[in-house]
């Protein structure tokens, strides 16, 4: 938006000045304090340096060049060399206007669109999900309907953990302990008991983890019985995660479980093996340090005692099985050539960092030139802790269930709304229960530093007052009420004024949702974006109780019509980002 409009100017201004310079890291960024103005650039000061200039003098001389009238008012040089622009209230009208005309939604297009792959969720099939699961399943949700309103090519993809060991005792289980009511009642909770059943065999009797290990060489042979059993535990796990997903509002353009990989991995182990980046050890195969890092940095090595040992990635067992580390590798290599992106986000908690350090470091030295071609970002994120600092678990000590967890959430939700609009129609009060529980469990888990642990807590997640959905969404519902009440009609508005600080406060506030977005996408922390809408919603707050809307004449009633219309569009756009709905009443 007009950001980027000064932006571009003022590049052009610094290229007169200094034709040689690399111009493109000068970034024109709100001000802290809006006493200096609305936007801020700082470029100046760090090209001045490089140059060995005087940076007031640099500034000046740019000024002088960088013709912004129409937009702002005469640019004012501050400090050591910083440049600050203060917006004359034509210009941020004129964008406000072309919003209401539906030229664009507050949101600049991608100058260079780009394919992101997004591998996020993954849950294990016969396993209920857990509260564990909510972070990736909400994070990775928020950054892809971001990169998508962006105008970025996104493509989602869950890649359930389908195959490996555990399916060698939940074949033996479901053989010989399945309680067929008990699978028709509840199929998750049924594999759960058969899994910890010969799990618990197996510690005790050898004969069990022998039989075990048989029922998963005759699955991987491809025994048709045991494909058969194992197909349907899928199945049966699909519909769990699709209710949970549907209730979440969560959508993948790809379910690409680990067992789709495994027509590659022997032919993976095999080229790494070719082109000397693994290599045999004690029966196994691995990768191990090429050296081209210091050993402080290499995430193939460990320090122990004061002496650097090495850390291998095992690609390939001794007994002849393939690992995670395999499927990972193989996943990236289909990726690449099947999508051809440019970025591959994987959303996973931050235990995993040693994993993909070594994933990424081995996937360059096997595949260097397609590793040039791709940003690989692992983007982790800390735990869920109890109000005792502890994860969070039941009261009985159980992880919980995220089921449950949602249902908790509509429950308490709907305590609220029964004591808040006992008028309300039962089905009313349960819909608006479901959009504000839901979006609230949501919001607190993106809320903080997703590399931060966080507190789980009922009462702040669902305060009306704070740093919360239920604010943001009454917000929303404030502002929408106030349009359609004031029948207003974005096409009937022929100019949008900007006269009261308030009004001021809110435009430019509303001009920066593009700015919030980018941040978002660029550095992946939806919480960015909670905090701009949490800060829009102030200043609406602040205006409706300066500068009264319905009451007001024309054609100030229908300007504050269009800042209150052009709220609710952000609020709701904004909130959507986040995978989080509104509703018209609260």
């Amino acid at each position: 938006m007009l950001h980027l409009v000064l932006e571009t100017r003022l590049q052009s201004a610094l290229r007169e000045v200094l034709p040689e310079a690399d111009v493109s890291m000068a970034q024109v960024r709100p001000t802290s304090d809006p006493k200096l103005g609305d936007y801020q650039a700082n470029a100046v000061m760090s090209l001045a340096k490089e140059k060995r200039m005087n940076p007031r003098q640099l500034a000046t001389e740019v000024v002088a060049r960088l013709d912004v009238s129409d937009l702002c008012d005469a640019v004012e040089v501050a400090g050591p060399g910083f440049l600050n622009f203060r917006l004359k209230p034509s210009a941020m009208a004129g964008v406000l206007e072309g919003a209401l005309r539906g030229e664009h939604g507050m949101v600049p297009p991608a100058s260079a669109p780009r394919t992101v792959v997004v591998d996020f969720s993954s849950p294990n099939v016969a396993k209920p999900m857990h509260v564990g699961h909510i972070r990736s399943t909400v994070l990775g949700d928020a950054l892809s309907r971001t990169l998508r309103l962006l105008g970025h090519r996104v493509v989602t993809d869950n890649h359930i953990g389908d195959w490996g060991t555990q399916f060698g005792m939940l074949l033996v289980g479901w053989k010989t302990l399945l309680d067929p009511a008990a699978l028709e009642a509840d199929a998750i909770a049924e594999l759960e008991r058969l899994y910890k059943a010969v799990n618990g065999a197996c510690t005790a009797d050898p004969g069990v983890r022998d039989q075990a290990r048989a029922e998963l060489v005759k699955l991987q042979s491809g025994d048709t019985e045991n494909l058969g059993i194992w197909k349907e535990m899928i199945r049966l796990s699909q519909v769990q995660f699709d209710t949970i997903y549907g209730r979440l509002g969560v959508e993948f353009d790809h379910t690409l479980g680990e067992s789709f990989y495994n027509p590659w991995l022997s032919t993976v182990v095999q080229d790494l093996e070719a082109r000397g980046v693994a290599r045999t050890t004690d029966g196994a195969k691995a990768v191990f340090s090429d050296g081209s890092v210091p050993a402080k940095e290499d995430p193939f090595k460990i320090q122990r005692d004061g002496e650097w040992l090495d850390a291998p990635l095992l690609v390939l067992k001794s007994d002849g099985g393939f690992n995670y580390a395999t499927t990972d590798l193989a996943t990236l290599e289909y990726r690449l050539r099947t999508w051809s992106p440019s970025d591959i986000l994987y959303v996973t908690d931050g235990r995993q960092q040693g994993h993909f350090k070594q994933v990424f470091a081995a996937f360059r030295m096997w595949r260097p030139d397609d590793a040039a071609k791709v940003r690989l970002q692992h983007i982790w994120f800390g735990s869920i802790l109890g109000e005792d600092g502890k994860p969070f678990k039941t009261r009985s000590g159980d992880t919980v269930k995220l089921a449950e967890l949602l249902d908790e959430a509509e429950e308490r939700a709907l305590a609220v709304v029964k004591e808040k609009r006992p008028e309300l129609p039962a089905a009313e009060q349960a819909e608006i229960a479901r959009v504000v529980g839901l979006g609230a469990i949501k919001y607190q888990d993106l809320l903080p530093n997703r590399q931060s642990d966080y507190v789980f807590s009922w009462d702040k997640m669902l305060a009306l007052q704070g740093n919360t959905a239920p604010y943001l969404q009454y917000q929303y519902t404030r502002a929408a009420k106030l349009v359609r009440d004031g029948g207003f009609n974005p096409a009937s508005v022929k100019s949008v004024q900007i006269e009261a600080p308030e009004e001021r406060a809110l435009a430019r506030q509303l001009l920066n949702f593009g700015l919030a977005l980018t941040a978002v996408a660029d550095e992946c922390r939806p919480n960015y974006l909670c905090n701009y809408l949490y800060e829009l919603a102030g200043l609406s707050s602040r205006f409706y109780e300066a500068c009264p809307v319905l009451k007001s004449e024309e054609p100030v009633r229908g300007s504050r019509l269009a800042l209150c219309h052009l709220t609710a569009m952000v609020l709701r756009q904004g909130l959507d980002c986040l995978g989080i709905g509104v509703s018209d009443r609260m």
